[in-house]
């Protein structure tokens, strides 16, 4: 008795249906967006024929067998005859749902009667759409005896022929039937992947309005058409949409030979012209629709003898140029505040307007998938090494460097090339870091793709092949890889893209560094108006021709001294480097970390590379491949780097501490004062940072005494292993910054390699026993817990120290929240993600002070 008297109270609070009135109680939490709209149109007094709102509830007991008394419901409408269509109105319009049923109610006598009114031609049309939709999408049945068929006494034999049973007349069973059928289809597995691909919980619910049909089919001035007051690709100010006489829905849409443009058209008559007073009403209310629902909207309307009806109003569907310019012109109206502006733009469509972009509208053809590492898309001839792809530059020939995985060797290669294609790696692989800091598209781990570089091959995964100058198409947006060269949109850096980042810069209350480890990726990183470079990688100076010779001459010297005198003509060329860096930057902070990488990687991998360098530094090839073979390691991404090689070959860092220091004192002659940070990669033990540090402060004192300048300078760790982490508070002690490298950290939390990882990521993300890919996404409860155990225990002992992340999930937005909770001081991204950095740390700022949906 408890139980019935609980579920007759939900039943009151929660009823089968609701008329959709001006005081209705119609929440979209309850019944939807689309219902909601609706409302809103009928508050604002547009000509909203009658609508019934059924709840998430209600529709959940459909497909559980629960039907409501529709009777009841069908007796609320007020019309003879009576047709009805019904719509989905999930809670969010992104989250989709079923498509739209109409001239629900047609049957033998309403076609008699509307052939009376609408003559015999449009009463068939109206009866054989219906029995069409309600076969094909209601009962589910094959579509081409129902296509073919020409009238609606055809198509009601076919329907007999496959249910065994005939068309059903009686209104009730048609929209039970309508309805059953898109309370099931919400809950069907597809629907369900489709809207949690779009962000949508598991047991998100489904509304459904039943709307009296406003028909487009009577003589003289009546038709349907669809109308939006801006551009879905450029955001600006723009009537768009079609107008089709005797027409119901879509039409329009669907037969441009036929309808009318909407505005004056040198092209064909419009509905500007045809009826006027219409077409104002039209503008009317789509101002005030801009106005009152604070956003620009599409409309779907009917015109019946003269008569407006608007029957749905939607958010226009915008690519991301068009968003930015419609939300940010929104803000300068007044309509919205700048931040509901900030809050309708995803962080992640700001890379899509910093790269070009796959036509979404282009026919392309998909040879394979893998990570998206890198957005942007380009094409250009396949090429399978470095030399290949700077003879292409060389050509101005746009080429696509394809290799099995990258590694240092191929940088400058990867600065050569439009776009980089890797059979294996994930999103922190050397191909997916180096080519977001280049700004070079990048799909890696490319799956069932296997490069054969001796025969110049790629093997698709249905087992053709393609051959090194064929064209290929990589997009690094979507990780797809396209046949020949793909349609490209070019990316659009307009006044809104600027606009929208002063906003963020206004609001946002945590930095925004840059990872830059050239003057050309400095220079970018300013034009994005970064508080500095967080992370400067001074391995990838190392590369240049003349450079990589000298490092090799370092690396095989034999004793301290031949060592010395590599390292010696090193000195000039890093102190180069780091005079441009800092004058580029003008005073901002740089943060360098002193070489990273094992000393192998500088090295030659083949036989024609080691003979190559056996000449370039006269020595016997016997002695290059031994020395090669004598740097091997098991594991190399645990061995001899970082600040091993500094405590193991002092002289390295030694060199790369006088360029700084030098480079700083060279620099502040010029009147720009430079406070170098100088980091140590890898470090475990405070021991470390006190061998180093010792070394440093010797150097600094040097250079001031040699230079008679004042000289200052900060000392700090790469925090990426897990015992740094845990043991933050002694090193902190000797460290003025903590820069947590998320990269490193996460491959040794795991204990996953991050190169490897990508093989057998998503069967693990799909078995749900990692929500995401944790070198895309940042583990907030491991990973995380390690950053929050690191940054307590770091401020613990020394209050002062700067809290920062540096590896590639500084872009995130994810992960910008979280160490803006955690209080760090800074993130710091490659150059391409800094605006994608910015927006999301004002987003943070935004919700924590307003809620989870921004107010907006």
């Amino acid at each position: 008795m408890l139980q019935m008297h609980h579920e007759i109270g939900n039943m009151l609070e929660s009823p089968d249906f609701t008329e959709v009135t001006t005081t209705a109680d119609i929440r979209k939490q309850r019944h939807g967006n689309r219902a909601k709209c609706l409302q809103r149109l009928v508050r604002l007094g547009l000509p909203v024929p009658q609508t019934v709102a059924l709840s998430f509830e209600t529709v959940r007991n459909i497909a559980n067998g629960q039907m409501p008394d529709l009777t009841s419901l069908l007796g609320v409408f007020e019309a003879d005859p009576l047709l009805i269509s019904v719509r989905s109105s999930s809670e969010a319009a992104d989250w989709g749902g079923p498509g739209t049923i109409l001239n629900i109610g047609m049957n033998d006598a309403t076609h008699a009667l509307l052939s009376e009114r609408l003559g015999r031609e449009r009463a068939d049309k109206l009866y054989l759409r219906f029995i069409r939709s309600f076969a094909i999408e209601v009962m589910r049945l094959d579509d081409a005896p129902f296509l073919d068929a020409q009238t609606p006494a055809a198509a009601m034999a076919e329907y007999a022929a496959e249910m065994d049973d005939a068309f059903p007349q009686d209104p009730t069973v048609q929209l039970s039937e309508v309805l059953r059928s898109m309370a099931r289809a919400w809950e069907g597995t597809s629907a369900r992947l489709l809207r949690q691909a779009q962000g949508a919980p598991a047991d998100a619910g489904l509304g459904l309005v039943v709307q009296r049909m406003a028909l487009g089919l009577a003589p003289g001035q009546s038709g349907a058409g669809v109308i939006q007051f801006v551009s879905s690709v450029t955001g600006e100010p723009q009537v768009t949409g079609r107008y089709l006489g005797q027409a119901l829905g879509r039409e329009a849409l669907e037969s441009n030979a036929k309808a009318l443009f909407l505005t004056k058209d040198p092209r064909g008559p419009s509905l500007e012209e045809l009826l006027p007073e219409v077409y104002a009403e039209l503008v009317a209310a789509g101002a005030l629709m801009r106005r009152k629902l604070r956003a620009e909207m599409q409309a779907e309307f009917t015109i019946e003898e003269g008569r407006l009806a608007i029957l749905d109003a939607v958010r226009v569907k915008r690519v991301a140029r068009a968003n930015l310019n419609i939300v940010t012109r929104l803000a300068r109206d007044g309509i919205i505040t700048r931040q509901e502006a900030m809050m309708r733009v995803e962080p992640q469509e700001l890379s899509q307007l910093l790269h070009r972009q796959v036509d979404p509208a282009a026919t392309i053809t998909v040879l394979a998938k893998g990570i998206a590492a890198a957005p942007g898309a380009a094409s250009g001839k396949i090429v399978f090494d470095a030399a290949a792809a700077q003879a292409a530059l060389s050509r101005d020939e746009p080429c696509i460097l394809v290799r099995r995985e990258t590694s240092p060797e191929d940088v400058r290669g990867m600065h050569a090339s439009d776009a980089i294609l890797t059979e294996r790696g994930g999103m922190t692989s050397h191909a997916a870091v180096i080519a977001r800091g280049l700004g070079v598209p990048c799909v890696s781990g490319a799956t069932g793709v296997k490069v054969d570089h001796d025969a110049k091959q790629i093997i698709l995964p249905d087992g053709s092949t393609l051959h090194d100058g064929d064209i290929l198409t990589v997009d690094g947006s979507s990780g797809r890889v396209l046949s020949g060269a793909a349609p490209m949109v070019e990316p659009a850096l307009d006044g809104a893209f600027g606009e929208l980042m002063t906003w963020a810069d206004d609001l946002r209350d945590i930095g925004i560094r840059a990872n830059a480890d050239t003057p050309a990726d400095a220079a970018l990183a300013r034009t994005f108006g970064v508080d500095g470079i967080g992370l400067c990688r001074t391995e990838h100076m190392f590369f240049e021709p003349g450079r990589l010779t000298v490092m090799r001459e370092m690396i095989f010297a034999e004793d301290p001294g031949d060592r010395a005198a590599a390292l010696e003509r090193l000195l000039p060329m890093q102190r180069a480097d780091f005079i441009e860096l800092f004058t580029i930057m003008q005073g901002a902070p740089v943060c360098i970390r002193l070489l990273d990488p094992p000393l192998h990687e500088f090295l030659p991998s083949n036989k024609e590379g080691m003979r190559a360098m056996a000449e370039a530094l006269d020595i016997p090839l016997s002695r290059v491949r031994a020395h090669i073979e004598s740097l091997n390691e098991y594991n190399p991404m645990l061995g001899m780097r970082g600040v091993r090689l500094g405590v193991a070959i002092p002289e390295i860092y030694e060199m790369q501490a006088r360029a700084i220091f030098e480079a700083a004192v060279e620099v502040g002659r010029n009147g720009t004062p430079v406070v170098p940070e100088i980091m140590i990669p890898l470090v475990s033990a405070q021991r470390e940072v006190e061998l180093v540090k010792r070394r440093v402060d010797a150097l600094a004192a040097s250079v001031r005494g040699e230079s008679g300048t004042e000289l200052d300078f900060r000392l700090g760790v790469m925090v990426e292993t897990p015992r740094a982490a845990l043991r933050a508070g002694e090193i902190a002690e000797n460290s003025a910054f903590l820069s947590f490298g998320t990269n490193d950290l996460t491959q040794m939390t795991y204990g996953l390699s991050r190169d490897d990882a990508g093989r057998f990521m998503s069967a693990y993300v799909n078995e749900g026993v990692y929500p995401e890919d944790p070198f895309q996404t940042l583990d907030l409860d491991g990973v995380g817990e390690l950053l929050l155990l690191g940054a307590e225990r770091g401020r613990a002992a020394r209050p002062d120290v700067v809290l920062s992340l540096c590896g590639e999930h500084g872009g995130h937005p994810e992960s910008i929240a979280f160490c803006r909770r955690a209080g760090f001081d800074y993130v710091s991204c490659s150059p391409f993600r800094v605006p994608v950095a910015k927006l999301a740390a004002a987003q943070a700022r935004i919700r924590h002070e307003t809620g989870p949906d921004g107010g907006a």
